[in-house]
């Protein structure tokens, strides 16, 4: 079984950047928060269950769900999401178990936003944070999701900190101005690869 490495940070802090590395490298990703999106859309227990809580109207009459609609009740009610995310996850894990038993590497990483706050690091052999500058995750959001800078604090709020995250994390991944992210990575990987450990 392949050594399983989770990957997180909160939002605009580059984890998805740092997993597109770890691809280069060779290592199969499992991105939890796309595999997500995907099932909200296509899976029926997911699909029944959101329609019991929020109504028919949840789907847009194509048959997708809504999903400014969904953000704009899980973002500002933290039952809601509490009960989408009890809807959601178990399912999400048992896609990763499955996709995991197909793996043939040494490590596989698992991409996901709240790794901690789900309790789905208790999964992992190893724990990555990946951190940013508050102003840089902010600037950088902005520009991708073109949304507003109280959206994006109030979405920063509901994330743990990146203090509470240190205290699981087994590595912690710098992407600001000063540490360049591709040798810290390269070093996990050779890490990893040669010793079956992250340090």
């Amino acid at each position: 079984m392949a050594i399983t490495v989770g990957i997180t940070g909160g939002i605009g802090s580059g984890k998805s950047i740092v997993c597109q590395v770890f691809k280069l490298l060779g290592t199969p990703v499992f991105e939890a928060d796309v595999v997500a999106k995907k099932l909200i859309q296509l899976n029926d227990v997911i699909k029944e269950g959101l329609i019991k809580l929020f109504g028919e109207d949840i789907y847009a009459p194509g048959g997708l769900v809504d999903r400014k609609k969904l953000a704009s009740i899980i973002f500002n009610d933290d039952i809601q999401l509490a009960k989408v995310n009890l809807l959601v996850h178990p399912i999400v894990r048992e896609e990763f178990k499955n996709w995991l038993n197909l793996q043939e590497s040494k490590y596989v990483v698992h991409e996901a936003a709240i790794l901690f706050e789900s309790g789905f690091y208790k999964m992992m052999d190893f724990t990555i944070l990946v951190s940013a500058p508050k102003i840089q995750r902010i600037e950088w959001v902005m520009k991708r999701d073109d949304i507003t800078k109280k959206q994006i604090e109030e979405r920063m709020d509901r994330q743990w900190t990146d203090e509470q995250k240190r205290k699981l994390a087994s590595v912690e991944i710098k992407n600001n101005n000063r540490d360049l992210i591709i040798p810290q990575i390269i070093k996990i990987d050779n890490q990893l690869k040669k010793y079956g450990k992250i340090w």
